[in-house]
């Protein structure tokens, strides 16, 4: 197993499936959830995997932005894929 399929925190696999994604404003919190990622098969820990990150950072920016324009103190989706 190469060092970039293992998980940093337990040493376990990782394998493509989704995490949650959270960004607080100040103000309030987002919540996005099913974001495509590499997830530890472990552990279960999850980041967004390299290979697809700018396409899904884009999105995830698009939401972030999105949620701070209707100012709420709280917003919870699923990532929507382009």
């Amino acid at each position: 197993m190469s060092a970039k399929n293992t998980c940093p925190i337990c040493g376990g696999n990782k394998v493509k499936g989704t995490t949650t994604f959270t960004v607080d404003l100040g103000f309030g919190v987002v919540v996005v959830r099913n974001v495509p990622a590499l997830v530890c098969d472990q552990c279960g820990t999850g980041r967004i995997a390299d290979e697809i990150a700018d396409e899904i950072a884009e999105r995830l920016e698009m939401t972030v932005n999105d949620a701070r324009k209707r100012h709420r103190q709280v917003e919870a989706t699923a990532y929507m894929p382009a």
